[in-house]
């Protein structure tokens, strides 16, 4: 099994930056779609970005596109979230989550169903 481990989160004002980042272990290799989710409370659980890793073909919900960049370290086993510009509406518990291993294709890579594997979550909140 891979297990994945965030952090990163903490508090900003608007227009801060922050990272986040998932160290990904179980796999010495490993080829399939990892992503982004964030949850508030008492909402459904979001995909935020996505990335296929055998790869490079990247996914973004449209409230984050130029603000936030999914990347991943091969060499650390590491997936990144680069987030600028943050704004109070991205407060919210963010999770790193991980597919079974599949070769590239049609994917719902920002569907919460798509995943397997899923990191304990880092809070990130945002003020104005």
């Amino acid at each position: 099994q891979m297990q994945l481990v965030e952090s990163g989160g903490g508090s900003q004002k608007a227009g801060g930056s922050l990272r986040l980042s998932c160290v990904a272990s179980g796999y010495k290799y490993y080829a399939g779609f990892m992503a982004w989710f964030r949850q508030a409370p008492g909402t459904e659980r979001e995909g935020v970005a996505a990335i296929y890793t055998g790869g490079s073909a990247t996914y973004y919900t449209d409230s984050v596109k130029g603000r936030f960049f999914i990347s991943r370290d091969a060499a650390k086993n590491t997936l990144y979230l680069q987030m600028n510009s943050l704004k109070p509406e991205d407060t919210a518990m963010y999770y790193c989550a991980a597919s079974l291993p599949t070769y590239y294709r049609d994917y719902d890579a920002l569907k919460k169903g798509s995943y397997t594997y899923w990191g304990q979550g880092t809070q990130v909140t945002v003020s104005s």
